[in-house]
């Protein structure tokens, strides 16, 4: 696929990149092709003639060109344009983003222990349906206010965003251990981790884009990686802390754990372009016209119903292995198992998605998560064995899901619309991550505990999910399933 799209500094580096590897061509006469690094496609190394050859129908698929640019004009850009793709400032800001990624996301993969703990103390009165909207509540936070911070961050840079998140999310874990009743948790767990969740993980991983183009893929991927294991340690921690000293004071070690790793974010993430002023809050606020676009549209369908699917094992799979007869200490490992699966999946998915396309990698995992679902999941009943290969598999798949899907909402636009469309598609699908877990305890519950209802609408939430975007790929570039996109 050809790369097409507005130039940018970004653009000025890719093609200074590529021009270094055409100057060490051994002279074959066969030309090198390079993955376009914003657009999944394969790059030539003509300059602007494959340009003129989409005029007629980059417009259908969202994308524009720059018929005035060229090789010349780009490569005069600034050298201060040019990212580093590295060093010892951009890998710093690599481990500053995988500190507070592992905060972050290490409480989310975490939920299933706090689900079942909530479930057989503080809460056990509440259905799992209302329990629900305690997680789904701090989901939604965290991505929808991911929207408007974008702006502050281009502004002010991430040092002010990632110290306000720093200290909501580790007053939320010191509070927790306080909270007696429902909304107690409301108020500390939903709105404080939630807020304090999308502050610091917004700026975390915009600053990468910063220092990286070319690998910016496999940095972000190292960071994201943090998430996972995160997901390993803070369950088997809670696992030996809760009968040793309490919930409370559990939370409270988590907390001072979490100062040492934002400590570490607040010193080494920083940004490295120039500041932009906010202006019009209107080129990143939702559009609703940008529904127009079919394609888009069905992306974000797609990722919607994939939201409803994707949390529902994590949440539920502790209580799960409960309630068919196995240990509270094998609960908290299963999510463990469960996470390391998702470590080396978020890992590989880059490299997979480099080769074949993110938007096929991304179908092609969901084809599995919903495979893994009914083939493993539904039937696993009281099985040790088929719940661990359920866990590792169903990890291993999903964990691709988070982080491809803004870089397939990047695919369906131009770069400088990124924003507002980013903005109208996670303002969408936030309330997925709202509802999701709330219609997956309501289910439960008239289910009276059986299981099977909770497992069928998680996997059927990822059938539509891959419908859609199948729908959304055909309309995109056509039945050309060999075509990289």
């Amino acid at each position: 696929m050809q790369r097409v799209g507005t130039y940018s500094a970004e653009d000025s580096c890719f093609i200074k990149y590529q021009s270094q590897n055409d100057s060490n061509n051994d002279g074959s006469g066969v030309e090198p092709q390079t993955h376009d690094i914003e657009k999944g496609g394969v790059v030539g190394t003509e300059g602007p003639a494959p340009v003129a050859e989409t005029e007629n129908t980059s417009h259908e698929k969202g994308l524009t060109h720059s018929p005035e640019s060229d090789e010349s004009t780009l490569t005069g850009q600034d050298e201060k344009d040019d990212f580093p793709e590295g060093g010892l400032k951009g890998w710093s800001v690599v481990v500053g983003s995988f500190c507070g990624s592992f905060s972050v996301f290490g409480i989310i993969n975490s939920t299933a222990v706090l689900l079942e703990y909530f479930q057989e103390h503080q809460l056990k009165e509440y259905s799992p349906s209302q329990i629900g909207w305690i997680f789904g509540l701090s989901l939604f936070l965290t991505f929808f206010c991911g929207a408007p911070i974008g702006p502050i961050f281009d502004a002010y840079g991430p040092r002010v965003l990632i110290f306000c998140g720093s200290i909501l999310l580790i007053a939320s874990m010191f509070l927790l251990g306080l909270c007696t009743q429902y909304w107690h948790f409301f108020m500390v767990y939903s709105v404080l981790n939630g807020i304090g969740g999308c502050l610091i993980n917004t700026p975390c991983i915009a600053s990468i884009g910063h220092f990286f183009l070319r690998k910016r893929g496999n940095a972000t991927g190292i960071a994201m990686t943090s998430g996972s294991i995160g997901g390993i340690i803070f369950p088997l921690m809670l696992q030996k802390l809760f009968p040793m000293v309490g919930f409370a004071w559990a939370t409270r070690i988590l907390g001072f754990m979490l100062v040492f790793l934002l400590g570490f974010a607040n010193l080494l993430v920083r940004s490295r372009l120039p500041r932009k002023s906010i202006g019009s809050w209107q080129t990143v606020s939702p559009d609703f016209t940008v529904f127009k676009d079919l394609p888009f549209t069905f992306v974000t369908v797609g990722i919607f119903l994939m939201e409803w699917g994707i949390f529902v094992p994590l949440t539920y799979i502790t209580s799960y292995v409960v309630s068919h007869g196995h240990s509270q200490a094998f609960g908290f490992q299963i999510l463990a198992i469960f996470n390391a699966g998702s470590f080396f999946g978020r890992f590989f998915a880059g490299l997979v998605a480099d080769m074949i396309g993110r938007m096929n990698t991304l179908i092609l995992s969901i084809a599995l998560c919903v495979i893994a679902c009914f083939a493993l999941w539904l039937p696993a009943g009281e099985s040790t064995a088929m719940i661990v290969v359920f866990a590792v598999i169903f990890g291993f798949v999903s964990g691709s899901n988070l982080s491809l899907s803004p870089v397939c909402v990047g695919q369906m636009c131009k770069t400088e619309h990124y924003g507002r469309y980013f903005a109208t598609c996670w303002m969408f699908v936030a309330f997925g991550t709202l509802t999701g877990l709330p219609i997956a305890g309501q289910i439960l519950t008239a289910s009276g505990g059986d299981y099977t209802g909770l497992i069928i609408f998680a996997g059927l939430s990822y059938t539509a999910a891959g419908i859609c975007l199948v729908a959304a790929r055909v309309l995109a570039v056509g039945w050309k399933i060999n075509l990289i996109y």
